[in-house]
């Protein structure tokens, strides 16, 4: 008896349709093509080669990937990419002045707000916003403000410490 002969089942190469997007990223208009299901933290990191976002759990718990939108932080491993075409974002890479660092980077720096170092850019745009908004913070501000990222090296101290110490950085500056 002979074996039957199978024929391998092919399925039709379907190409996902993709979108032109312009995204003003870090006071730059960048356009990207992309299909409808990629993320944020994909086409900021593959395709527009800003690696600072990290990407930590991919469930928008950690805030390793936060950047600010139109100003206001979010997590751009849950955010489509299409769904910002025309707005305007800051990534680590863009709170930099032209001076240097930014004094929430600076405070960082100062205060030994990180250690490996992974979450920080998500730290630095959230406080970034949080300190825009609170200028003044008591401890609880502080630690309710940050509450949303994750850092798995650090007791969390020397954050707060430089995240007071950036609100009188910036005071400084408006004086």
């Amino acid at each position: 008896m002979t074996e039957p002969v199978t024929q391998p089942v092919t399925q039709p190469v379907t190409q996902e349709e993709r979108h032109e997007i312009t995204l003003v990223v870090n006071g730059v208009a960048r356009q990207a093509r992309v299909p409808a299901r990629r993320l944020l933290s994909d086409v900021l990191r593959h395709d527009l080669g800003l690696t600072g976002t990290h990407v930590g759990c991919e469930h928008g718990v950690c805030g390793c990937c936060t950047v600010l939108l139109d100003g206001e932080p979010v997590r751009s491993c849950l955010t489509f990419a299409v769904t910002v075409d025309g707005r305007e974002l800051t990534t680590v890479e863009g709170l930099a002045g032209p001076g240097g660092m930014s004094p929430v980077q600076r405070a960082f720096a100062e205060c030994h707000g990180l250690q490996c170092g992974f979450c920080t850019p998500g730290f630095l745009c959230t406080v970034t916003a949080f300190l825009r908004d609170n200028p003044a913070p008591t401890d609880d501000d502080v630690i309710e403000g940050i509450s949303g990222n994750l850092c798995r090296c650090t007791g969390y101290q020397n954050i707060v410490k430089a995240v007071h110490r950036a609100a009188e950085l910036m005071a400084e500056e408006s004086e």
